[in-house]
């Protein structure tokens, strides 16, 4: 499946590439506010007060992309039009989400620092208990826009089913993440605009649709023995997946319009 997902993901990606450049555009401009803006404000509060806006915009506009993207994962596209009007649709969930953002990133840039300063076991031993609880946040709330798009609109049960797709596949989260981690690194790396952070999100809500059909599967199929990581016929799940998706050669890729 993993192999498939990445494929897949990667095939998506290409077909697609200008509008996951523009969104990646968009996705720069909206990290400028929180990230840019503050230092060239000469009074604390206002830059606070500034970057909690940033955040809050970031979290509706990942919102609003990550239901755009989901088009593309169903073998269709989105315009324009169709992201404004998801922006204006995810804008609840999309500030709930920027929230959760500024809330780990006070986790991490105020209580721990501040528990490792202390020079101590004692001190230490509380940066722990925070770091792993905020580590589980985070590998659960990195599937909270595709949750958005796919299962949910009201926040209290977005983050429920973070926690639940979270527990039940804590291996495969681990891995989206460090996927997601090396995406956003190259992009860095390389300057470039792709994948990036649209890249990421397509990636992410990719891995939730795989996820939902393995569950329309266990609904149909379920029982005891049914229900165990092995016995879950990911080829038999994944075959009009595959055929949808086809095969391609380095000369599909570049020369698409000789097939």
């Amino acid at each position: 499946m993993i192999g498939f997902l990445v494929k897949k993901t990667f095939f998506d990606l290409w077909d697609n590439m200008l509008r996951i450049v523009l969104l990646n555009l968009g996705c720069i401009a909206s990290a400028a506010i929180p990230v840019f803006l503050p230092l060239i404000i000469p009074v604390p509060v206002l830059a606070i007060a500034v970057f909690s806006a940033g955040m809050l915009w970031a979290g509706v506009y990942l919102c609003a992309a990550a239901i755009s993207l989901k088009a593309i994962s169903d073998y269709g596209v989105f315009g324009f039009a169709d992201f404004w009007a998801n922006l204006k649709e995810s804008w609840p969930a999309g500030i709930v989400f920027g929230i959760i953002m500024l809330f780990f990133f006070a986790i991490a840039r105020i209580a721990i620092p501040f528990y490792l300063d202390m020079e101590s076991m004692t001190g230490l031993l509380f940066a722990a208990i925070i770091f792993w609880p905020l580590l589980t946040a985070l590998l659960s709330f990195q599937f909270y826009p595709a949750i958005r798009a796919r299962l949910d609109t009201r926040p209290v049960k977005i983050c429920k089913k973070c926690f639940i797709i979270f527990f039940d596949n804590p291996a495969f989260a681990v891995f989206s993440l460090l996927y997601i981690i090396v995406t956003l690194a190259l992009s860095l790396i390389l300057a470039a605009v792709l994948p990036g952070p649209a890249g990421a999100l397509l990636f992410l809500d990719e891995a939730l649709r795989l996820q939902l059909l393995k569950y329309d599967w266990l609904e149909a199929n379920f029982s005891a023995e049914t229900y165990k990581r092995q016995s879950i016929p990911w080829e038999k799940i994944l075959a009009g997946e595959r055929e949808k998706t086809g095969t391609r050669t380095l000369k599909n890729f570049i020369f698409p319009w000789k097939d």
